[in-house]
């Protein structure tokens, strides 16, 4: 379980990052989408990556009490 852990802990840290950079590439004006730039003439795959992206942030989410120290001794 704890590579599940890592893997969606990456791949929601990749998912926030590229977040980050589409809202400062709007005030910048540019388009700063990461993940479509490098995947952009790929869309299925750009679909996939969003996708397990969002289910790194679900996959969290549920698992986080168990897995958060501050929480647990936070509930002590």
């Amino acid at each position: 379980m704890k590579m599940v852990h890592m893997v969606a802990f990456v791949l929601a840290m990749v998912g926030a990052l590229n977040w980050g950079l589409v809202g400062v590439g709007m005030f910048a004006g540019g388009n700063w989408n990461l993940v479509y730039l490098i995947l952009g003439s790929w869309p299925i795959v750009e679909s996939i990556v969003y996708v397990l992206v969002g289910l790194s942030a679900v996959w969290l989410v549920i698992q986080h009490k168990g897995d958060c120290k501050s929480c647990v001794a936070s509930t002590m």
